[in-house]
């Protein structure tokens, strides 16, 4: 039986008023923070005071609300800086293939562009082009789709105008870069939060990519689930659109997008 190292309870019973704090995810005022750390004010308050010296929270001068501290969003930060986005989405592919019954892969924007680092394959035998280490087309694959509607314009105008993907599946040598057309699919890919291939550019291979975001907001990785034409329901409402959108959503929240917490990290 191991045994359990000693600690500090002090600390932990203070502990109790940060965790009221970061579950709040706004400023709060004594009364009401004491009460969510299951504690009266007056216990609390020391607890306060020494937080607010190290820097864990601050109290707004004005309003006499306690709020996170620069030392808390400090370490925040380097918890998110730690966290990676191919890691954590590894397994969750690996449910989504399952679930879905088709091929799902992970893609990083590398030296060369949309790159595969991951690929879950179906029980069935499927047939793409695509394997670990493949460079996709910025604008022919939906994966690529789904980078360029999400990172930097001027990011992705420098790589179709320096033809960054040319060695990529699916490339089109003779595509027109900048053009209302492509400016209309990618908003449609914006607006709808996933990219979509129907038998293009690989022949028979239906395909959805979905954006994964960090704290900052910023592209991490694409999700793509792609299968055959015949079994792989390419309906914007289908079974499989929704359960890639779940996914995507859920490995976002892990690093830290859309909580108020990570905004609050960003915005620092």
């Amino acid at each position: 039986m191991t045994r359990e190292s000693r600690g500090i309870q002090s600390i932990e019973v203070g502990g109790e008023l940060l965790r009221a704090l970061a579950r709040s995810g706004e400023p709060m005022m004594l009364r009401d923070l004491a009460r969510e750390a299951g504690m009266p004010p007056a216990k609390a308050h020391p607890y306060l005071v020494s937080f607010s010296r190290i820097g864990l929270i601050e109290q707004d001068e004005t309003t006499g609300r306690y709020e996170i501290g620069a030392l808390a969003l400090e370490l925040g930060l380097i918890s998110l800086r730690r966290q990676s986005a191919v890691r954590i989405a590894t397994p969750r592919i690996a449910a989504l293939a399952d679930s879905i019954n088709h091929a799902v892969s992970l893609s990083v924007w590398g030296t060369h562009g949309a790159t595969v680092v991951r690929l879950e394959e179906p029980s069935h035998p499927v047939h793409i082009a695509m394997r670990v280490g493949s460079v996709v087309a910025l604008l022919e694959t939906a994966t690529g789709r789904a980078f360029a509607a999400f990172m930097p314009p001027n990011a992705v105008k420098t790589a179709l105008e320096s033809g960054l993907d040319r060695l990529g599946v699916g490339y089109n040598p003779k595509r027109e870069t900048i053009t209302a057309k492509t400016t209309e699919m990618l908003a449609e890919v914006q607006s709808r939060g996933l990219a979509r291939a129907i038998g293009d550019p690989l022949p028979g291979v239906n395909a959805f990519a979905a954006p994964v975001f960090d704290h900052a907001g910023h592209v991490a990785l694409v999700i793509t689930a792609m299968g055959p034409e015949g079994t792989f329901d390419a309906g914007w409402d289908s079974a499989i659109a929704a359960a890639l959108r779940d996914c995507a959503s859920d490995i976002s929240r892990q690093l830290g997008h859309g909580t108020v917490r990570g905004v609050d990290i960003a915005m620092k």
